[in-house]
């Protein structure tokens, strides 16, 4: 597939990866539906996207919705005359250890809330799961194959201290990534999940220099953050190369070598 051939729904369009993505596909030719909640971030990109050779809508939809979810893939395929391609990107994180133990009273609180738990859950995996569904089911009733799902995973998935949550969203997605590749391939539909470490987002930035310079320096062998250009490149490889499905590239900088 190429990427000006691309009609593509991107959630989390509005800012981080997704909004590169978005860009980086607009400016390539495709047409582009960029999903997010952040309906000022979504008004900038399309600012942004204006000269851009391709085609951008926006769309202000909760992915964690089922009717939200219906509704938008209803819209984005019939602005972009039917969709071929999907990056679920949306995601959010609410970080915090399972327990944690006063060290002067010894007390036990849990001090991640069924809230937090759920919340991530919700965004990170069961929006990606409703999106794929309906992605899906419209490629095969309109016989829009081939088409391509694109779901941005974490190297998180092996289990990262303080994010029972998030490491089990992006777990999941891998496991689902899988399964889906076995069910749909043969519908015309793949599938690919890029895993990255650290990117340079407006989340990592946001994050205390000295601690950002101490995960960096102790954890990445490139001791740098990827950046969002070089997790694109994974997805422009995924969309492109016709025989990749159901696995999953790493962007990690060397953390699991």
């Amino acid at each position: 597939m190429n990427l000006e051939e691309m009609k593509i729904v991107v959630t989390g369009g509005a800012s981080g990866m997704g909004r590169d993505f978005c860009l980086s596909l607009v400016r390539a030719g495709a047409s582009v539906a960029a999903c997010d909640m952040n309906e000022e971030g979504l008004a900038s990109l399309a600012d942004e996207a204006a000269d851009a050779p391709g085609t951008l809508k926006t769309y202000v939809a909760n992915v964690a919705d089922e009717s939200a979810v219906t509704e938008l893939f209803e819209q984005a395929s019939a602005d972009l005359g039917g969709l071929n391609g999907l990056i679920n990107n949306a995601g959010i994180i609410r970080d915090g250890t399972l327990v944690r133990v006063d060290r002067e009273t010894g007390k036990v609180s849990k001090t991640m809330s069924l809230r937090s738990w759920q919340s991530v859950i919700d965004v990170n995996l069961t929006g990606p799961f409703l999106c794929t569904r309906e992605f899906c089911s419209r490629v095969i009733d309109n016989g829009l194959a081939p088409a391509v799902v694109v779901n941005i995973s974490s190297i998180s998935r092996h289990g990262n201290m303080g994010q029972s949550n998030y490491s089990a969203a992006k777990a999941g997605l891998m496991a689902m990534n899988t399964v889906w590749a076995k069910e749909m391939t043969r519908h015309g539909i793949r599938f690919g999940a890029i895993a990255p470490a650290p990117v340079d987002t407006p989340i990592l930035r946001n994050m205390k220099p000295e601690a950002l310079e101490m995960m960096l320096k102790k954890m990445v062998p490139m001791r740098r953050p990827a950046s969002t250009d070089e997790v694109f490149s994974a997805v422009k490889f995924i969309i492109e190369c016709d025989y990749f499905t159901g696995r999953c590239i790493d962007i990690d900088g060397g953390m699991r070598i």
